[in-house]
């Protein structure tokens, strides 16, 4: 189940969407398993965001989750709705609780599409600045095809369980920007407050 409204400030707006289709839509699939299909493997997708004011670093399948947003809190309940369905009824149901996974499918109004997308107009011959908040804030970005692999190995696993999935590194988000940057050619330079920052090519002003 990798269907969800996955956008956390999007969540603030609409908070009770967010839970019918983070949350109880989950309760839906698993009580039609548990009537149709018990044999059936099923997989989670369950969030970092859960996490949320983290109680402990590194986040393990262990620690206590601190939601932060409708997002974080309606994942919190598909998670734990299949961790009952789970011990209650025996069903093979297994959540992985995965960090930031990246790739070319990203939708746009994630961060890091964003910076991609803004930095190869620039590149082009494009003169909008690319403007972000906080750019000291930092992530555990991996590679999307990586955490499909892992979601899969999960339900090859013999006993369904829960995982934490994450590449144990942290960088921040204008290092993010930097990199892409980089690897465009660019020599970014960077104007405005450290709250409101843009970024623009110094070879194209």
């Amino acid at each position: 189940n990798l269907a969800a409204q996955s956008l956390v400030d999007t969540s603030w707006e609409l908070p009770v969407y967010t839970a019918e289709v983070d949350g109880i839509a989950v309760a839906k699939i698993l009580d039609m398993l548990r009537m149709l299909r018990p044999s059936c493997r099923f997989y989670q997708a369950s969030s970092s965001e859960m996490f949320g004011l983290a109680q402990e670093t590194p986040q393990r399948e262990t620690t206590r989750f601190y939601p932060r947003s409708p997002y974080g809190v309606a994942k919190v309940y598909g998670h734990y709705i299949a961790v009952n369905y789970r011990e209650s009824f025996g069903l093979h149901v297994s959540s992985g609780i995965l960090f930031n996974h990246e790739s070319i499918l990203r939708g746009e109004k994630f961060v890091t599409r964003k910076i991609t997308l803004g930095l190869a107009a620039l590149a082009r011959g494009g003169d909008k600045p690319v403007e972000l908040g906080n750019l000291d804030v930092c992530r555990d970005w991996g590679f999307a095809g990586d955490y499909v692999e892992g979601m899969w190995r999960m339900l090859q696993q013999e006993v369904a369980d829960d995982y934490v999935l994450a590449t144990g590194v942290t960088t921040r988000l204008r290092d993010f920007f930097t990199y892409a940057g980089e690897a465009l050619g660019m020599d970014l330079v960077w104007d405005g407050e450290a709250e409101n920052e843009t970024a623009t090519d110094r070879k194209s002003g």
